[in-house]
Formats: C-alpha cells, structure tokens, sequence
C-alpha cells in the first residue's frame, strides 16, 4: 500500500492540512468557542491562554490525517468527486466522529454527546474537503 506515496500530490496534502487549519482555528475559537466550553464543563471558568501545543498538536495531528487520506485515496484508485466525497464522509463519520464519541465516552467529559454534535461537523467538513483536494488535485 505504501508504494502510492510516489503518487500523491505533496501540494495538495499541504493545501488541505491548511484548510483543517483555517478551518479548525475558526471552528474552535469562534463558531462554537462557548457551546465548547459548556460541552468540557468550563463555561464557568476562565481558561489559560493556549501555548504552542495548541497549535502545533492539531496541525500534526491534521497532517497525518490528511496523509492517511491521500494513501487510501491513490491505493483505491479513488479519481472522481463523487467518490473522493464519499470517501471523506466514510472516513469522517466511520472513523473520527466514532472515535470522538468514544474518547469524549469517560467521566472527565461531563457531557460527551454534546462534545461529538460539536466535533463532528468539523470532522466531517474537513475530511471531505481535503478528500475532494486530493481526489481532483492529483
């Protein structure tokens, strides 16, 4: 499967960490900033000023994302918009919004189903949207 790495377009995989950037830094921090809180229990407390982790963390872990897209993208020989859609809609609900529901599934989450509503639309936007960028930017 590792051999599709000649195949992908670097470019595209930088693009579209970009755009699960963009997007998450003003999903996070304006869109759903409060309902966030309330869904971690901290809408009565004042939060430290991220650090660099902040930043870094998600954009790495985005990339790989990203980069574990593009592979199953070329390895299943995935070229249309159509499928390249479906297969961020598989990969965001099948995969990160059912892992977000089980990580946000423990007692330091006060309210995990409200925590998924809020992630998932992010997940799932972003999946298809770095889907669609490299499914067409091949």
């Amino acid at each position: 499967m590792l051999t599709v790495l000649s195949d992908i377009n670097w470019l595209a995989v930088i693009v579209a960490t970009i755009v699960f950037a963009v997007l998450g830094g003003l999903y996070f921090t304006v869109i759903v900033a409060r309902p966030y809180k309330v869904a971690l229990g901290n809408e009565n407390r004042e939060l430290p000023k991220p650090g660099i982790l902040f930043i870094v963390g998600p954009l790495i872990a985005s990339l790989l994302v990203v980069i574990t897209s593009a592979i199953l993208l070329r390895a299943l020989e995935i070229d249309t918009l159509g499928d390249g859609i479906v297969f961020g809609l598989v990969v965001s609900i099948g995969y990160l919004v059912a892992q977000t529901l089980t990580i946000a599934i423990n007692p330091n989450f006060p309210r995990p189903l409200l925590y998924t509503l809020i992630n998932a639309p992010y997940f799932i936007i972003c999946t298809v949207a770095a889907s669609i960028i490299l499914t067409l930017w091949q």
